[in-house]
């Protein structure tokens, strides 16, 4: 591979992927410059070995693994002067998976909100939150930033800089802000996004009237910002407007799902689980839901994977299926096993069918079991909203 192909497939990569690869270099170093510094070494190296071995399967699993390397060789560098940092260098392996550290599925989306927070924090000037934000949330240059507000190249890399420092003066750490906090933080992010949508609406400057690219930038930015609920609290299937669901995404699983259908060796666990989300997404209400095909397939599920779990599921597609008090019995089958002895689940969905069953005090002793073993804050809400109805009169 050329060189200018190897910097054309780093360029894409970074583009696409930069939220997440410095997103979750952050998380693993709890230093928010140090991971961008490490993202840009990781790409430096990718523009020589990519020339020479070809871009890899996995690109940025492998930007990811050389800059998690990278963050180990700084760690012990910086041992002896910081115990911080001596703590983190104790211990580590550099042989231990790379990718597989960093890149875990559920913190994601968590990153790449925890850096549009950090680089839009109220300790930086209105022009730095900009900068850095399309830095490092949207992946562009030093040069493109520079192009699209009519400033020279150094102007924006000094603002980067001084921006990255004042950071770390503050010790601002890397995460999604408390509730508390989000009130403030949330305004300044939000003008951050509005002035490079408007940037790109209306150019300032140049021969273009509209900036398609940066407009587009800020719609994206946009659209991760508002999976952070306001309010933190979960909405209920039942309550959620089937409308606002990402409907291309849901394309799209429905196309990989029909591709594993297709292969002709049946579907595994994974595709089974995938199966039983496509009756979800394909339904126009929960009353509209295939509920005796998902029991179907929470039987295969079970007979590949079996779980207390996955019969609680099954249970809970039954009640709708049938109704409550065949779905109540699978689940105090359960519960005289002793399964799942601990977990809020069962004493939730046991309050719920007996709701519905109309046994009201019997429901709001479950609940209250249920709110007893619950530790995730919003979920005790909705558990307190559940008990508060059936209490009522």
């Amino acid at each position: 591979m050329s060189s200018a192909e190897a910097r054309g497939a780093v360029e894409a990569v970074w583009r696409m992927e930069s939220a997440r690869i410095v997103g979750a270099l952050a998380r693993y170093t709890g230093d928010f410059s140090l991971a961008e510094d490490l993202a840009q070494e990781a790409l430096a190296e990718a523009l020589v070995s990519w020339s020479v071995n070809g871009v890899p399967t996995e690109p940025a699993g492998w930007l990811l693994t050389t800059g998690r390397r990278r963050a180990i060789d700084a760690f012990r560098r910086r041992a002896g002067r910081d115990e911080r940092y001596a703590v983190l260098a104790r211990g580590l392996d550099d042989s231990a998976p790379g990718a597989d550290v960093l890149f875990d599925p559920d913190a994601i989306e968590d990153d790449v909100l925890g850096l549009m927070f950090i680089s839009c924090h109220p300790v930086l000037s209105k022009e730095a939150r900009i900068a850095l934000t399309l830095r490092v949330v949207g992946g562009l240059g030093s040069d493109e930033i520079a192009k699209a507000f009519l400033v020279p190249v150094a102007t924006i890399q000094a603002r980067i800089t001084r921006a990255k420092k004042t950071l770390a003066a503050a010790r601002v750490p890397f995460a999604v802000p408390e509730r508390q906090e989000l009130t403030e933080r949330l305004g300044s992010v939000l003008q951050v996004i509005y002035l490079i949508f408007t940037e790109g609406s209306f150019a300032s400057g140049g021969e273009e009237w509209i900036r398609t690219d940066l407009a587009g930038e800020a719609r994206r930015l946009a659209r991760v910002l508002v999976r952070l609920d306001a309010s933190g609290n979960p909405v209920l299937l039942e309550d959620q407007d089937r409308r606002l669901w990402d409907q291309s995404a849901i394309r799209r699983g429905r196309a990989a799902l029909a591709r594993a259908a297709g292969a002709g060796r049946g579907l595994g666990a994974y595709g089974l689980q995938a199966a039983i989300a496509e009756c979800h997404a394909v339904a126009r209400s929960v009353a509209e839901t295939d509920w005796q095909r998902i029991v179907i397939l929470y039987e295969a599920l079970g007979r590949l994977t079996p779980s207390p779990v996955i019969e609680l599921n099954r249970a809970v597609a039954v009640a709708m299926a049938a109704g409550p008090a065949e779905g109540l019995e699978l689940v105090d089958a359960i519960a005289s096993r002793g399964e799942l002895t601990g977990s809020h689940l069962l004493p939730a969905i046991r309050g719920e069918m007996l709701t519905r069953l109309g046994r009201r005090d019997e429901a709001r002793s479950a609940l209250l079991q249920a709110l007893e073993l619950c530790g995730n804050a919003a979920e005790r809400a909705a558990l307190e909203r559940k008990i508060d109805g059936v209490s009522r009169p």
